[in-house]
């Protein structure tokens, strides 16, 4: 099933309206659980958890920023 241009758009808002900082509290809570890591160690998590919550959501972003297709135009 093929989602339309303007519901990818919303679908996307809200994804990182809601679902984002979502994740940001889950991960924090994660981290938050075990003794704090070295600086290093630490940006290496979070920017590997920064990396990884967008994965499942790539067919939904991609193409988000560009101009509408014709067919689809609002």
């Amino acid at each position: 099933m093929k989602i339309s241009y303007r519901w990818r758009r919303r679908l996307s808002l809200v994804i990182i309206l809601v679902g984002l900082p979502l994740y940001i509290v889950a991960a924090v809570s994660i981290i938050g659980l075990f003794e704090r890591p070295s600086l290093l160690v630490e940006f290496i998590v979070y920017a590997s958890l920064g990396v990884l919550w967008v994965l499942p959501f790539r067919a939904i972003f991609r193409g988000i920023g560009r101009n509408p297709p014709e067919d689809e135009s609002e």
